[in-house]
């Protein structure tokens, strides 16, 4: 994880303040909610009250072509141009990747015959990240090429990286040993942080890196996506979790690509360096982000859209100061201001429970205060 990138730090001991934001109700929220997002009966709403909710809640508001929620009306010409790619260009991207997705299913099935995997029976998780020798090259090297191989099947042909090089302030000193380990050798991040625009995001740093992931415990439970989440040694989380157990590893959201959610303190906790990463997807009539739209409709636009643009923006590795170690809060807090800086993000404190607000109201739900979650501390 480009480990020989020389990292300088930003001023860290006073984050940035984000822009107020609207509050919310939380008083009858519940611990655990795994209702979805989004609703298919979903009823319409006067242009007032849209102009309003996309005012308060501006970090899942999405403007493409396909309007809100992807269910914008259409101009003529694009209801043609999507009514071709829907019975040429999408059949033939579902056949190719299911026919990719269960050859790597294979490849895990066979490297992982012979393994027993790590369980923890409280948490009901399995993985196999202890697994190493010739499976674990397999799968790495299988994984990366294969989740390439899905982003240009879906249109993403070029991927525009960049590497930024931040200068040394004139106002931070560092010690002889500050950034290494007891070897001498610079200490290897610990965690990729990046921002999350879309279920995009993680084909993307699989084909870079291969890193683990946090996901939903549903996700393991899936037949065939649950093997490949094994193989990558995620961790399962419930959403919006107020269990001390889960603390700073509570789930996050997506947004539109413009703004920028507060970071969960779990790759924080253990004052490693990380890497920021910076991902965007530029577009012209879809945007990939997931933020209002429903999994399903989603993937069947992105799979009509004949090309599709991601750009990385790679940050250096980011060496934690003894006072950031220290307040892992507050080493959050500091990265993410360099992100939005670098980035050119909209800081946001905003998050999943006002999503749900944000998708009720769009589908006529005025009983808001029931599916709401309280915020993290």
């Amino acid at each position: 994880m480009e480990n020989e990138l020389k990292d300088v730090n930003p001023e860290p001991s006073k984050p940035r303040q984000p822009e107020p934001q609207p509050e919310t109700a939380n008083d009858n929220a519940s611990n655990r909610d795994d209702r979805p997002l989004l609703k298919s009966d979903s009823k319409g709403m006067s242009t007032a009250n849209i102009e309003d909710l996309e005012k308060k809640f501006a970090a899942f508001v999405r403007n493409d072509v396909y309007g809100t929620m992807g269910r914008g009306e259409l101009p003529l010409a694009e209801k043609a141009l999507l009514g071709f790619a829907l019975v040429t260009l999408l059949p033939i991207r579902v056949m190719l990747a299911m026919i990719i997705l269960f050859f790597y299913y294979s490849v895990c099935r066979i490297c992982t015959l012979f393994s027993a995997p790590n369980r923890d029976v409280e948490e009901e998780q399995e993985d196999f990240a202890h697994m190493g020798g010739w499976s674990r090259a397999v799968i790495v090297r299988c994984g990366s090429f294969v989740s390439r191989v899905m982003l240009f099947l879906f249109g993403f042909y070029w991927i525009r990286e960049s590497y930024r090089i931040l200068e040394q302030p004139q106002n931070k000193s560092f010690t002889q040993n500050e950034g290494k380990d007891q070897s001498g050798v610079p200490e290897r991040p610990g965690a990729i942080i990046s921002n999350h625009v879309s279920y995009l995001d993680i084909l993307y740093h699989m084909s870079s890196s291969f890193p683990s992931f946090v996901a939903k415990r549903s996700v393991g439970k899936l037949p065939l996506l649950g093997l490949i989440s094994k193989c990558l040694g995620c961790v399962y989380v419930q959403r919006e979790s107020k269990s001390s157990d889960f603390k700073g590893v509570a789930e996050g959201t997506t947004t539109n690509g413009d703004f920028l959610l507060p970071f969960k303190t779990g790759a924080f906790l253990a004052g490693t360096p990380v890497l920021p990463v910076i991902l965007r997807y530029p577009y012209q009539r879809f945007s990939p982000a997931w933020d209002s739209i429903s999994g399903v409709r989603h993937v069947i636009f992105l799979l009509c859209q004949f090309i599709n643009y991601i750009e990385v923006k790679r940050l250096p590795v980011y060496y934690p100061s003894q006072e950031e170690k220290d307040n892992p809060k507050l080493y959050a807090s500091n990265v993410r201001w360099l992100m939005a800086r670098e980035g050119d993000l909209v800081m946001s404190d905003i998050g999943l429970a006002e999503k749900r607000v944000y998708h009720a109201a769009l589908n006529g739900n005025n009983s808001l205060p029931s599916i709401l979650h309280q915020k993290d501390d």
